[in-house]
């Protein structure tokens, strides 16, 4: 390796626009080959009634775990297999009713062929991820998707750059369109992101947060607006539910209808809730995800919501703070 020389910024921006210029390229060529393969590969996951084995060897491997990783998150069951330790046992994992995605930029690989007889034995339908259309893998393959690019970032044309971001993104197309077409849900994928803030954001109810019972602030219309500041003060939401003589919810007092007041000078002692209250309020139900209340706050520019249980009856109420405190926010 030569001595390192001072090297001008505008010589380094230089470089780093060329490699993104080529993996943008590299992408681009990708839109011609969304055609009746991809199409026939996205039919073949879908009837798939076993799983999807991604393999690859080197840089080709990182990006098929990756592959495996997000199909496994959204609805596809997938897992990774080193096709240097399939040879030596891990085969063992294939069935016939599952999938192989095999990737190989070369589609020469020598571990990937060492198993290609065994994966057809097997009797697994197999699908190729190759830069060479004309190579072993993809003429061996039941469907090959061409993710072959005309150059390399490295200007050395070694360093798998813009092959392993085409094949990335191949892969990211595969697993989106397969998601969609199976109706994915956010339910779904909470399922299998428990943990973090994810999981919170994903798990977490409307009902598990929100204030009920004797938490859960209310007045009524023919009380005084000071009434309704005493339960603001007491519960603490700044906000209160307002009910009519037979229960039910017909409105919301916040600290904005406060301002109101006091910018119209009314006479807090005297004025009626019925009065100043925000009629209707913004609802949200009990059984909703808590990053929904999340995002129709931020959509609605408010800080609290009423909760209603599946008869539209005031079951609670839910700000902004308790979803800065389960970290959904």
């Amino acid at each position: 390796m030569g001595e390192t020389m001072p090297i001008e910024s505008s010589q380094i921006h230089a470089w780093a626009h060329q490699v993104i210029d080529i993996e943008q390229a590299a992408i681009h060529a990708l839109h011609d080959r969304i055609n009746a393969d991809f199409t026939e590969a996205c039919h073949k996951i879908l009837d798939c009634q076993g799983r999807v084995i991604v393999t690859g060897m080197g840089k080709s491997g990182h990006i098929g775990g990756k592959i495996a990783a997000t199909l496994a998150s959204t609805g596809t069951p997938a897992f990774f297999v080193h096709p240097g330790e399939a040879s030596h046992g891990d085969l063992g994992m294939i069935t016939s009713g599952d999938l192989v995605i095999a990737l190989s930029n070369s589609g020469e690989t020598h571990e990937i062929l060492t198993i290609l007889p065994l994966i057809k034995r097997i009797g697994a339908s197999l699908i190729s991820m190759t830069g060479q259309p004309t190579s072993t893998l993809a003429k061996t393959s039941d469907v090959h998707l061409h993710v072959g690019v005309e150059q390399e970032a490295c200007p050395l044309d070694l360093a798998p750059t813009a092959s392993t971001t085409a094949a990335l993104v191949m892969g990211d197309a595969l697993a989106i369109t397969l998601l969609q077409a199976r109706g994915f849900t956010p339910e779904d994928f909470a399922l299998s992101h428990p943990g973090g803030n994810l999981g919170r954001r994903l798990l977490l109810r409307v009902s598990d947060l929100m204030h009920a019972n004797e938490r859960l602030p209310i007045v009524y219309e023919h009380n005084k607006v000071r009434d309704a500041l005493i339960e603001i003060t007491a519960k603490g939401l700044g906000m209160t539910a307002v009910l009519n003589r037979q229960n039910q919810l017909t409105g919301i007092f916040t600290d904005g209808d406060l301002r109101r007041c006091l910018d119209d000078q009314q006479d807090l002692h005297q004025a009626l809730v019925a009065d100043v209250m925000t009629q209707g309020g913004v609802c949200i139900q009990a059984n909703q995800l808590a990053a929904e209340a999340l995002k129709l706050m931020q959509d609605k520019k408010i800080n609290a919501l009423l909760v209603l249980n599946p008869q539209d009856e005031l079951a609670g109420a839910l700000n902004m703070h308790d979803l800065l405190q389960a970290g959904v926010v």
